[in-house]
């Protein structure tokens, strides 16, 4: 396990190969410990993208919805398309199961296609360094057991990040320091400068109705990195994010979009609290701050964003408290801990569930976990 798969959902901007690979040309990141997925759709410009990856001598694929059923159906697994949404962000489950299915990956990265790394950072590196760090960190925890990303810049901003519950806010936060062994480190999330990644009620708070918002964030209000104490939740945003690969079969992203119930955009917010509880329990952590890269988020109707998450904003409230408790025998627990921990969450999901939405996704979990189990252990 040497190289490092680089996920990236597109259908619009081939130009974020670019970006990426010029941060890696800048620092001489080495290319052959990179390949990049493209996830995107048939009626997108696949060879834009794969043309790209060319031009920069850097190894990888672009999978359209055709390329992602021939690769389920050679794997055997096809019986489980439907847990990639269709035309949907969450499309980045693909990349998880490919990740699964090739065992040369040591870690992944997310990365959203309207972002460009603050060339400040060696981006590749740095989430790298982030994994295997090892060292004293400020741990981060609140009254209210969750923890908001922003919080350095706080007092300037009054931000929340998207999919921050409303009724977890007003929290008091302590902070600490703590050391860290090399390998506790399992996520490493990089923030954002320039559009923050907010929900549509906070972006018409801030007075934009253009998707984006009026407050800009900038390099100086990040300062050092952090992590969130166990039994603390925190919001996790796949738009510029590293992983060990030990999480896959805890990462499953949710199935928005694509519904029955027209809910769309808490796919990495859930699944962010699924592996955090994960975590808590198996004595790991979420390392949040750099690399930043800078958030150019295209305009669009912030009412359309909207439409999207006011279904789900009950479910969101109470997500994080009904996978609170896990009731497990320790001993129990084997080689496969993170499969065998997430399928409680997705049968806490089904049977506690507070809406239908949350059932309805406990059941995807549950087939995730299904798909895994056939990948790591069958």
């Amino acid at each position: 396990m040497d190289k490092n798969i680089v996920i990236i959902p597109s259908v619009r901007n081939p130009d974020v190969i670019n970006a990426y690979l010029e941060n890696v040309e800048k620092y001489d990141f080495p290319k052959d410990k990179l390949f990049f997925l493209i996830i995107t759709e048939d009626f997108a410009d696949k060879s834009a993208y794969k043309n790209r990856l060319k031009d920069y001598s850097v190894d990888g694929e672009v999978y359209g919805e055709s390329e992602r059923n021939i690769f389920l159906k050679e794997n055997n697994i096809d019986k489980y398309s439907d847990l990639i949404p269709k035309r949907s962000h969450a499309e980045t489950t693909f990349g998880l199961i490919y990740m699964a299915k090739n065992k040369e990956f040591r870690y992944g990265l997310f990365i959203d296609d309207d972002t460009v790394p603050e060339n400040s950072f060696d981006y590749f590196n740095q989430h790298i360094k982030n994994l295997e760090f090892e060292g004293e960190i400020e741990e981060l925890s609140s009254n209210k057991n969750w923890v908001n990303v922003l919080y350095q810049n706080f007092k300037n901003y009054k931000l929340y990040p998207r999919g921050y519950p409303y009724s977890k806010t007003n929290e008091t936060i302590k902070t600490n320091k703590t050391f860290i062994k090399k390998g506790q480190i399992f996520i490493s999330q990089g923030l954002w400068t320039n559009i923050p990644d907010l929900d549509a009620v906070r972006i018409l708070m801030d007075g934009d109705l253009n998707g984006q918002s009026k407050t800009r964030l900038h390099r100086d209000d990040f300062k050092s990195n952090f992590i969130t104490a166990k039994d603390n939740f925190q919001t996790i945003c796949s738009m510029n994010l590293g992983f060990r690969r030990e999480i896959i079969p805890a990462f499953y992203q949710f199935p928005m979009d694509d519904n029955p119930f027209g809910i769309g955009r808490f796919d990495d917010i859930w699944s962010g609290l699924v592996v955090k509880r994960v975590l808590d329990k198996l004595d790991g952590y979420v390392m949040n701050g750099a690399p930043l890269c800078i958030h150019n988020k295209a305009p669009r109707s912030t009412f359309k964003d909207l439409k999207a998450e006011v279904p789900g904003y009950e479910s969101n409230e109470v997500f994080s408290d009904i996978i609170k408790d896990i009731q497990y025998d320790e001993n129990r627990l084997d080689e496969n801990e993170f499969l065998q921990l997430t399928e409680l969450i997705a049968q806490k999901l089904i049977n506690d569930g507070r809406t239908e939405f949350i059932k309805y996704c406990g059941q995807y979990l549950n087939k995730y976990i299904d798909l895994m189990r056939e990948i790591y252990i069958e």
